[in-house]
């Protein structure tokens, strides 16, 4: 008997778990394919791209510099006095120093690229989830995911895929 009434209670647990389940709606969308139908968006992002570029060739060209300079020293120390040799070595270090100090302040965690990007493409990204917000509501799903996050889903069904719809959405 008290085997059955295990049974009976896992099987009860069972039954909510899975009507409580079965009350929610899921959808998901691919957030990157929706951000890329938003012309603003890709203006965005080739502007950035462009900025990084640029910032990119200045210091690919310090460190051009650096490395000719490198050349000529090891070229010419043994034609120098200490007190030349370690100016020069000094003076290279410094360039090298600048130069990471340089590309830190564009590429780094929380460089001007960084804010570059938060600045043209935050009021976009927020755009497009106050659409989603809306979506959700009206539509009435508990949950909607971006499938193309690290924490995705591992097997979808495509009649869940709201993309074009949210696509529709953002354009009008």
């Amino acid at each position: 008997m008290k085997y059955f009434s295990r049974l009976l209670l896992l099987a009860a647990i069972s039954f909510v778990s899975f009507s409580q389940a079965d009350a929610q709606k899921v959808c998901y969308i691919n957030l990157e394919k929706v951000l890329n139908t938003v012309e603003d968006y890709k203006n965005a992002q080739q502007e950035i791209d462009q900025i990084a570029q640029k910032w990119q060739q200045e210091i690919d060209r310090e460190r051009e510099k650096i490395k000719s300079l490198y050349n000529r020293y090891q070229a010419e120390q043994v034609l120098w006095s200490e007190e030349t040799r370690q100016k020069k070595e000094e003076e290279i270090v410094e360039l090298e120093d600048k130069v990471r100090e340089m590309y830190e302040q564009r590429f780094g965690p929380e460089g001007a690229l960084f804010k570059k990007r938060q600045e043209l493409i935050r009021p976009i990204q927020e755009k497009v989830y106050a659409v989603i917000e809306t979506y959700a509501v009206e539509r009435g799903y508990d949950f909607i995911y971006d499938v193309n996050t690290a924490a995705g889903l591992l097997y979808t069904n495509n009649r869940y895929d709201k993309t074009d719809d949210i696509i529709r959405r953002v354009r009008y």
